[in-house]
């Protein structure tokens, strides 16, 4: 259900996220909401991962995203309680399987993954009313006797069970079903399984700090958030447990047993609620503290390339449109480091982004798409061109830097080079204000201008071999620095043009 609903409505989620994520609090209502449609809240945390990573987001505001995400998360037990306990959705739903499965096989494109949600829903009730049906009868094997007693340290316990379990089962949400269902069939009590909720929402934010081990600043970062702020909900959620007990005892003598289920959903939304509304002033501060345990690395090319992103391909993609835009900038800026007479531009360190090409090239490779004419293989396909005419236009910088030399100092050039030296200035500039389409434009004008000035200079220099005023190796070495600008020219165009193709792809 999950897969299919990030299929349907992934684009609007990631679009909304970067759109209504100003601030803090428009983070955590957004996130919320997205982890209640998507029904995961790992996929809308890997989103705001790959956008702060991208530069779209600040980490600040990614943290409201985490906060609300586990708020949304708990709709989940709703569905459970109202849904699949109440209403006994098990054996009526069965038709709408079948028919989900139908359109899944039969239909095509949405209707085909709309069919393909319409399943997974229906299974969830076949799932609990599978989990009832197991536990019919063990509360006369298993009872609330057997399990920890309801004190802090029997508490402490059960939240480490809960712990244990998400990280076996690797979902918090299936751990919550299965708390309810035992609840339901009597053989745990409520304070019971509140203990095993609240080390089911504990349990969930382990894996994700393992997962962010070895990632970059921001996956590191959000893990460790993600980890501390759950714990810190744990803690005031045990301190919780016993006044939303007296509360409900209070107010409605008796209800809490006879209602339990719904009590327990309850109260874990009203903890992951409260949490949220606390720590939302705070926010900055807090963003503040992560910063300190964990430090920002020197900067490289490819920081933002994190394997963790790899699990949502339209976040991975934002990724390396900023990686290959980075990469294509510095090149760009070598390009006139080499040919200018001046010194004002600095040189890169070729190695090391010839390290960076490989490592764009390797992510790449990983990402693969079942759908073709779509925003998603419009830019992957852009991606592969511009590495590609990267590579080139790296070589061309690194082994034949001598033409380049060659190109500055031939008197009958200079101005062309001077010329283009210009135009790539421009290049540049756009790239920092975004204006791709105009990019296009002076590279194509620039490389066709290059092609017809300097094809009657080429046919000068061999004229002159002609008329005894140079030699072959000297007209060799000026023909070699009118092919090498030709050849760089038609990189740099290419990579424009790819790149204005990556960016609006990226918009749709």
């Amino acid at each position: 259900m999950t897969g299919a609903l990030r299929s349907l409505q992934g684009n609007a989620i990631r679009s909304a996220l970067k759109k209504l994520t100003k601030s803090p609090l428009s983070g955590a209502l957004t996130g919320a909401v997205s982890t209640a449609v998507l029904q995961s809240s790992s996929a809308v945390t890997v989103t705001a991962v790959g956008f702060v990573g991208a530069g779209l987001m600040t980490f600040p505001q990614s943290l409201g995203i985490i906060f609300g995400a586990n708020a949304g998360t708990t709709i989940t037990g709703w569905l459970v309680v109202l849904l699949g306990f109440k209403l006994k959705l098990g054996t009526v739903i069965l038709p709408v399987i079948l028919i989900g499965a139908i359109l899944k096989l039969f239909a095509k494109d949405r209707i085909a993954t709309m069919g393909y949600a319409l399943a997974g829903f229906g299974l969830i009730f076949v799932g609990i009313d599978m989990l009832q049906q197991g536990m019919s009868g063990l509360e006369q094997v298993m009872t609330p006797e057997q399990f920890p007693e309801d004190t802090w340290i029997g508490r402490l316990k059960l939240v480490l069970m809960g712990v244990i379990v998400t990280l076996i089962t690797q979902s918090s949400s299936a751990g919550v079903a299965v708390s309810l269902t035992a609840l339901f069939a009597g053989t745990i009590n409520f304070e019971q399984a509140a203990a095993l909720v609240i080390g089911m929402d504990v349990g969930t934010t382990i894996k994700a700090v393992v997962a962010s081990i070895g990632g970059s600043v921001s996956s590191r970062r959000t893990g460790i958030s993600h980890f501390i702020y759950n714990v810190c909900t744990a803690i005031g959620a045990l301190f919780l447990l016993s006044p939303y007990a007296m509360l409900w005892e209070y107010f409605a003598p008796g209800a809490l047993m006879a209602n339990a289920e719904i009590a327990l959903v309850g109260f874990h939304t009203s903890f992951n609620l409260l949490g949220m509304i606390l720590v939302l002033p705070f926010t900055n501060k807090f963003a503040q503290l992560i910063e300190k345990i964990i430090k920002r690395e020197p900067l490289t090319y490819t920081e933002s390339l994190d394997k963790a992103l790899l699990a949502e391909p339209s976040v991975a993609l934002t990724a390396i449109l900023v990686v290959v835009t980075n990469e294509s900038r510095a090149l760009l800026k070598h390009v006139n480091a080499i040919l200018s007479q001046d010194g004002d531009h600095k040189r890169i360190n070729l190695l090391e982004m010839q390290k960076a090409l490989d490592e764009t090239h390797a992510y790449v490779d990983f990402i693969h798409l079942d759908e073709v004419n779509t925003p998603q293989w419009q830019q992957l396909v852009a991606a592969i061109h511009i590495l590609d005419h990267l590579q080139r236009l790296h070589e061309r910088c690194d082994e034949e830097e001598y033409r380049a030399f060659a190109a500055k100092n031939n008197s009958d050039i200079q101005l062309f080079v001077k010329q283009f030296i210009m135009v790539v200035k421009k290049i540049v500039n756009n790239i920092d204000h975004q204006r791709w389409h105009e990019n296009v434009q002076l590279a194509n004008e620039a490389s066709e201008a290059l092609l017809v000035q300097l094809t009657p200079v080429r046919d000068n220099v061999m004229s002159n071999i002609a008329a005894g005023d140079i030699t072959v190796p000297q007209a060799t070495q000026r023909a070699e620095a009118i092919r090498w600008l030709k050849r760089v020219s038609y990189h740099i165009s290419r990579i424009t043009h790819h790149l204005d193709t990556f960016h609006r792809a990226n918009k749709i």
